[in-house]
């Protein structure tokens, strides 16, 4: 077992992935009080939230738990990048909906960040970019470990080069977005080749995530060379899950073959279930598209009409290609299933 597993004192070798918009304090302190680590999808939470949040988890368990967020220039979630494609606009249109745009496309990343330093956690994520060598020493100061995310074996080294503790290898299997910075051509890595080119070249503590849904998946990325992995996606249809009934319906009717990688709803590739409005755009999935967080913030309403008018054609339903090992199970259940 690698330093850093010992140093959060788990009794699995199993991570409960960060999913935003899709975890709460509940749900992190249920896997915590499990006995595997527990995370938190803190990305499009406001700083405030973030402290609730955090707040509320260490009030139910002592055990180490992580907090994820989403590494953003601030000119990107300060302005909008483009304007809203007319393709969206018309089909705004055609379904009466008048979409509500916040004044910023998302959080202030250092704003998030400070939450983390003033109300410091066991464990602290990151997607989308990379901190900086003296963000990671200021997250050490306060007694976090720090956890990267890379999609390919570039990624992982820079992350070993500023002194991150560990980073997960997100394959192209994984559900939600893919996390990396550097991996843009759309070329895309499965988890366990992603793995063994990580493992030869750098010797950071490895976490395995991507398409692992089983006690035979865990099994071989483990002998693999990964320390631990992260699962998500069974995780979504277990009772504590916080998700919609109608998002649950969708995962445990699913098979791995109804997934794709998408940008079409947030400019970012990421995978879920197929939708018509993906199939319908599918033309329009380039790279013309607004970038994250622009893109995201202008299908927001989208999403939100799909849900309360229970048409999940327009929701983003997340889910990786392990979707068809989904069970209606206690989340108990569910890590015995696969420890």
């Amino acid at each position: 077992m690698s330093a850093f597993m010992e140093k959060l004192a788990l009794t699995t070798p199993i991570i409960q992935a960060p999913m935003a918009g899709a975890s709460n304090a509940d749900f992190v302190a249920k896997a915590c009080q499990l006995g595997v680590l527990g995370s938190l999808g803190a990305g499009m939470m406001s700083p405030s939230q973030i402290k609730d949040e955090i707040g509320r988890i260490k009030a139910q368990t002592s055990a180490a738990f992580n907090v994820n967020l989403m590494i953003l220039d601030e000119q990107l979630t300060e302005h909008y990048a483009a304007p809203m494609p007319s393709w969206l606009s018309e089909l705004y249109d055609e379904l009466g909906v008048t979409p509500s745009m916040d004044a910023k496309p998302a959080h202030t990343f250092a704003e998030q960040f400070a939450v983390l330093l003033d109300e410091p956690v066991p464990v602290a994520s990151f997607t989308f970019g990379i901190l900086s060598q003296a963000q990671v020493a200021a997250l050490h100061e306060v007694g976090t470990l720090v956890v990267g995310t890379a999609n390919t074996p570039d990624e992982v080294q820079a992350w070993q080069a500023v002194g991150a503790d560990a980073v997960v290898v997100q394959g192209a299997g994984a559900g939600g977005h893919q996390g990396g910075w550097l991996d843009v051509d759309g070329k895309k890595t499965d988890t366990l080749t992603l793995l063994k080119l990580a493992k030869a070249s750098s010797d950071i503590t490895l976490i395995a995530t991507g398409g692992i849904a089983s006690r035979e998946d865990v099994r071989c990325m483990l002998d693999g060379g990964a320390d631990a992995v992260a699962v998500g996606t069974t995780f979504l249809t277990t009772q504590e899950s916080p998700i919609s009934p109608l998002w649950k319906d969708k995962l445990l009717q699913a098979k791995a073959s109804d997934t794709r990688l998408t940008r079409l709803y947030s400019g970012k590739w990421a995978r879920g279930i197929e939708t018509d409005y993906m199939r319908r755009f599918a033309d329009k999935d380039n790279d013309s598209l607004p970038t994250y967080p622009t893109l995201n913030a202008m299908t927001k309403s989208l999403r939100a009409h799909g849900a309360s008018n229970k048409n999940t054609d327009y929701m983003s339903l997340w889910c990786g290609v392990g979707v068809a090992n989904c069970r209606d199970e206690s989340m108990e259940t569910l890590i015995k299933r696969l420890s």
